[in-house]
Parts: structure tokens; sequence; C-alpha cells
């Protein structure tokens, strides 16, 4: 999971960083952004506030943060899962299949010329 925070409030900016510390990342390449200005339009955004309607409501704990975080972590990977599959065309295994077949033969003669050549001395 990877995190980017930008608050307005320099205090919870701050205190969000060093809870999250281990999570942090650019706004680019982040799965979530936790942010104290409500977002309509990012489906990534984490509101965090005092209003009823926030993903998370302050005051709140290091624990409560990172559980919040997790479950809308979660439901972004099933949601983008289910549209993966949905796309996903069957897999063709017969090179695959071929390639092992390949390889398990030529194992199979080494260890024959191996045992052999023991038992020739």
């Amino acid at each position: 999971m990877k995190v980017a925070v930008e608050c307005k409030s320099p205090l919870l900016q701050k205190s969000l960083e060093m809870f999250l510390s281990k999570y942090l990342s650019s706004k680019k390449q982040c799965d979530i952004v936790v942010c104290d200005v409500e977002c309509l339009n990012d489906a990534r955004c984490f509101y965090i506030s005092s209003h009823p309607n926030a993903d998370l409501i302050k005051p709140f704990s290091k624990s409560q943060l990172l559980l919040a975080l997790e479950n809308r972590y979660k439901n972004l990977n099933l949601s983008a899962s289910i549209e993966e599959e949905e796309i996903e065309e069957p897999l063709n295994f017969d090179i695959l299949e071929k390639r092992i077949e390949f390889l398990t033969t030529e194992y199979q003669k080494n260890i024959l010329k191996a045992v052999k050549a023991f038992y020739e001395k």
C-alpha cells in the first residue's frame, strides 16, 4: 500500500506523515491520497474530517487510521482485479507445455548420462 498525504492543516499533515512513514509515496505513484479536503472526483481520495461523511472522523488513533486505509486499499484492489478478470482472455499453455516437455527430456538424458558414466568406471 502506497499512500500520499496532502492536507491543508500543517498539524494534520505532519501527524499523518509520522503515522504513515513506511507507506509514504508520491502522489503519482500512490494507491491512496489522504487529505483533509473532500474530493469527489478521485476514487483514491481518502477524506479525513470531523464531518459525518468523511472516510475517517477526527479524532482518530494510528490503529484506526491504518485499519481504515487497509480497508480502502482492499476495496480498491478488489474492484481493479474484477475489471482485469473481465478483460483477460483464456491463457494458452501449449508453448509452456512444449518447453516443459523439452526440459524434462533433456534433464532425463543428462541423468542417464551421469548414471552410465558412474557405472562404466
